[in-house]
């Protein structure tokens, strides 16, 4: 299973049990509970506490259908209780690590934590989210405490034999700050410079460094803008790369707020962005025609012995009062379009239920 963008910070982590303290730091928003308001005046009471399995609703549903092997999403939130905000940074994400449970109870694998929100408490904030995660038994990929531990992968046993290897890295276009970038004596996000080919080349080896016979690569990238109408040409020619190169069998892309095309490229699935899942956004006005409260849970099948696609089930979801619930026939025709890219069709599954990806 991969997800895109799971943000449970802010106005989410409120309705926990133990949330952080409110205080925002941002131009317009001062209090974390506004964003908790803003969905209620859309969307009706959410109720004064609730439980770590709440924001997930229908999809946990969805997945234990699926029984995926493992679940990966991008974890867009620092776990941490420290106080001290980035300086300079506009917005910023916790979530109190007493709340860890909801990431727990979706049984997620691997959070991949290269992305642009993840420092937003400091050096201090980054430590204690992943000793958080440790804790919790959530493997992570893409930050850590220095460069090698950034860049390395997170591996996960298959049932049958073999691994898969996620690694995690972010651009600049993004909104990863440069300095953010982890250094051999410094923590931080495992941060590619730019998207030439010489980088590609550079992650390849990375990869063959790490890669055992029978081992199934996901390379998982925080790149782009929030919003964007298609998907960047300098996108696809790095993804490309990275299979044409032997480096992934899986490109698993995230940062637009909603979900852009993929493709399969010599026989390996490329997810450009998979959009957001989980995030705080009802109440805030759309951007037309792009919408954040619709994302969709992607269920891959590969095959082992050569990495190839044999089968894609897409899922959409939606966000009402913070948790996420089965997609209406809005939303569906809504995000429907978006998910084209290459020489692909949706065969719709069950009534309401998703699409099965074919492609030419």
């Amino acid at each position: 299973m991969l997800a895109g963008d799971v943000m449970t910070g802010r106005g989410i982590d409120q309705v926990f049990a133990r949330p952080s303290e409110p205080q925002l730091f941002e131009p317009y928003v001062r209090d974390a509970r506004e964003y908790v308001r803003l969905a209620e005046r859309v969307n009706g009471p959410i109720g004064a506490t609730v439980a770590p399995h709440y924001i997930w609703g229908d999809a946990l549903a969805e997945i234990a259908r699926s029984r995926p092997d493992l679940r990966i999403a991008n974890l867009e939130t620092a776990v941490t209780t420290s106080d001290t905000p980035w300086p300079g940074k506009g917005i910023h994400y916790r979530m109190h690590p007493d709340n860890v449970g909801c990431l727990a109870v979706a049984k997620l694998d691997v959070c991949t934590l290269a992305n642009n929100h993840v420092l937003d408490w400091g050096r201090a904030g980054l430590s204690q989210t992943l000793e958080v995660l440790r804790r919790a038994g959530l493997h992570s990929a893409g930050a850590g405490g220095n460069a090698e531990a950034a860049e390395a992968p997170a591996a996960l046993p298959l049932p049958e034999g073999g691994r898969v290897l996620v690694f995690a890295r972010a651009t600049a276009s993004s909104g990863v700050p440069d300095d953010w970038a982890a250094q051999a004596a410094r923590s931080g996000v495992a941060l590619l410079p730019d998207l030439s080919e010489a980088t590609a080349r550079r992650l390849t080896g990375q990869v063959a460094a790490q890669r055992r016979p029978g081992d199934v690569v996901v390379v998982s990238i925080h790149w782009g803008a929030n919003w964007v109408p298609a998907v960047p040409a300098s996108h696809r020619r790095f993804a490309r790369w990275l299979v044409e190169l032997g480096a992934a069998d899986v490109i698993h892309g995230h940062s637009s707020h909603h979900p852009l095309p993929g493709e399969v490229h010599r026989g390996k699935l490329i997810l450009y962005g998979c959009g957001d899942l989980i995030n705080d956004y009802e109440g805030i006005t759309e951007r037309p025609p792009y919408r954040s409260d619709v994302g969709c849970l992607y269920f891959a099948t590969i095959v082992r012995s050569s990495g190839a696609l044999r089968s894609l089930q897409i899922t959409p979801m939606m966000l009402r009062r913070l948790q996420l619930v089965r997609a209406d026939a809005d939303a569906r025709d809504w995000v429907q379009p978006w998910l084209h890219g290459s020489g692909e069709r949706l065969e719709p599954l069950a009534e309401g239920t998703g699409w099965r990806w074919r492609w030419q």
